[in-house]
């Protein structure tokens, strides 16, 4: 018996490749500069499995941290997205 199928091997290995990648992004400017990062992370295209915001009062810079199930490619693609917003202090991918 032969089992065929009409599935390309690029597609399984996209998926394999797809990790949960953490990223933790510094930002200026208060609740604008995170708004304005969760903006960006509504519309990017990939979902969002975790979501935190740390916004002090008196405090220059606020944080967001964000795990996303993507490749290396599409992660360094990301970071440099999310480094063109003008609020954007820093992207550190963990």
């Amino acid at each position: 018996m032969t089992l065929t199928t009409d599935t390309t091997r690029t597609s399984f290995s996209d998926i394999a490749s797809r990790i949960h990648r953490r990223h933790t992004v510094v930002t200026s400017g208060g609740m604008d500069g995170v708004l304005r990062v969760a903006t960006m992370l509504q519309n990017c295209g990939h979902p969002v499995r975790d979501f935190s915001v740390d916004v002090r009062e008196g405090v220059i810079y606020s944080s967001l941290s964000c795990t996303i199930s993507m490749t290396a490619a599409e992660a360094q693609a990301f970071v440099d997205r999310v480094l063109a917003i003008s609020s954007v202090v820093s992207v550190d991918p963990c």
